[in-house]
């Protein structure tokens, strides 16, 4: 069922429930923030109206910044600022920053401890058509391996616009990763969301009698798709914990081991290789603290190709189907 105390959007599961692309949550909180602190001051790659980094650059022309197509630069730029006593907020596809510029990030901003807002678009499968060229699917594996440097990953709009909100008052770094497609925005307003912090979204039954065993931790656009599954799943008599792990690094381990020892498998579902990815970082820290099976599902070791957003879910056994399965098949372990 799902969890009362997180105030998700009633009409959860209704076809009529709002799309909106994450990325359009980012550009509002981006001027928001702006409005609230001048120190804010943004720069992009030339993908400003991709990005709706446009929203703040209409509304503060004086502290935007188009760069053109120079990642490296760019972050240069941002740490420069940032010794200034900027909030630097820099911006465009997630597989040219982290994917190109990388070791500026870990020598410019995080070595020198300059607090950068590092925010890459397009991650995961769902760029579709652009294929692997575009297909942001290593960049968990590089941003959490940085000290000095947190890592969200949003599930809808509304969670990427409290992301950047948050990451303005954060004390470190911090990357936003953010999907392409439109997806259902089943938080709300009053929905809590903080770095370092994770929800438990559906809940079994009863954890005695109904509780399946098994948990699946999520992240960004593949969280509303778990629900799904969940709520068919309890359809049939199983029942099942989700878990909207946005907070990647640092991770919400208190949560983590709480249902880690209330589960007798936990599965780690993503939009990355499972190298390096979410499933990698809460294996690491349960298997020194509460060591149990653990499926992983996300990309294996291979790249992505180009097709519709929904049919490479499927190609990559990230689909409804597939994760049904792989919860009764555990469940049977």
């Amino acid at each position: 069922m799902l969890n009362p105390d997180i105030k998700l959007n009633p009409k959860i599961f209704s076809e009529k429930i709002k799309r909106i692309s994450p990325r359009d949550g980012f550009g509002e909180g981006l001027v928001l923030a702006g409005e609230m602190d001048e120190r804010i001051v943004a720069l992009c790659a030339d993908v400003t109206e991709s990005l709706r980094m446009h929203l703040f650059r209409d509304r503060f022309p004086e502290r935007f910044v188009e760069l053109g197509i120079a990642e490296q630069n760019m972050a240069g730029i941002a740490s420069g600022l940032a010794a200034s006593g900027k909030i630097p907020v820099m911006g465009t596809y997630a597989i040219f920053s982290p994917g190109r510029n990388w070791e500026q990030i870990r020598t410019t901003i995080c070595y020198n401890q300059q607090k950068v807002i590092l925010v890459g678009s397009h991650a995961g499968l769902n760029v579709g058509p652009d294929g692997a060229s575009h297909q942001a699917l290593e960049d968990i594996a590089l941003m959490r391996v940085l000290p000095n440097m947190a890592v969200v990953c949003p599930a809808d709009a509304l969670e990427a616009r409290k992301a950047i909100l948050s990451a303005i008052e954060y004390s470190n770094s911090v990357y936003i990763r953010l999907p392409r497609e439109k997806s259902p925005v089943f938080t709300t307003e009053e929905t809590s969301w903080e770095i370092g912090k994770s929800q438990v979204l559906w809940l079994p039954k009863s954890e005695k009698k109904q509780f399946s065993g098994i948990t699946i931790f999520v992240c960004g656009y593949l969280v509303y798709k778990a629900l799904e599954v969940a709520k068919e799943l309890e359809q049939e008599g199983i029942s099942i914990t989700v878990i909207n792990n946005s907070a990647i690094k640092p991770l919400d381990k208190e949560t983590i081991l709480k249902w880690a020892k209330k589960s007798k498998a936990i599965i780690t579902l993503e939009e990355h290789q499972i190298a390096g990815g979410m499933g990698s970082a809460i294996a690491e820290f349960l298997s020194e603290n509460h060591p149990l099976p653990i499926k992983f599902m996300g990309i294996r070791n291979e790249f992505g190709q180009s097709g519709q957003a929904e049919e490479l879910l499927t190609k990559y056994n990230l689909d409804k189907k597939t994760i049904k399965q792989t919860v009764k098949e555990m469940i049977k372990d």
